[in-house]
């Protein structure tokens, strides 16, 4: 099955990551609920409509890794992946390496 965002919608793929504290106990992403957290845009959608109809693009690219607030997005899943669909607006920053 493949997903295809609709207008200003993207899908991103979260990371997998822990934080550790300083004794080794590691601290999954769940615990901090208000942390941004970081992910890879899997698919974009065709961008935002104006009142005119005109559509404008989005600013995120397929591939792009990003900031997200976590609360903004729906998880679904695809071939037993989790993934997470939100709107443009939740994302906070995109990741330059």
């Amino acid at each position: 099955m493949k997903v295809k965002p609709l207008r200003n919608r993207v899908l991103i793929k979260p990371d997998s990551q822990r934080e550790k504290t300083e004794s080794g106990i590691l601290i999954p992403q769940t615990a901090d609920k208000k942390k941004p957290v970081p992910g890879k845009v899997v698919a974009v959608g065709s961008g935002r409509k104006t009142s005119s109809g005109e559509t404008i693009p989005l600013e995120v690219e397929k591939g792009d890794r990003v900031l997200y607030n976590k609360f903004g997005a729906k998880e679904i899943k695809v071939k037993d992946e989790k993934l997470l669909l939100a709107k443009e607006q939740d994302i906070l920053a995109i990741i330059k390496e």
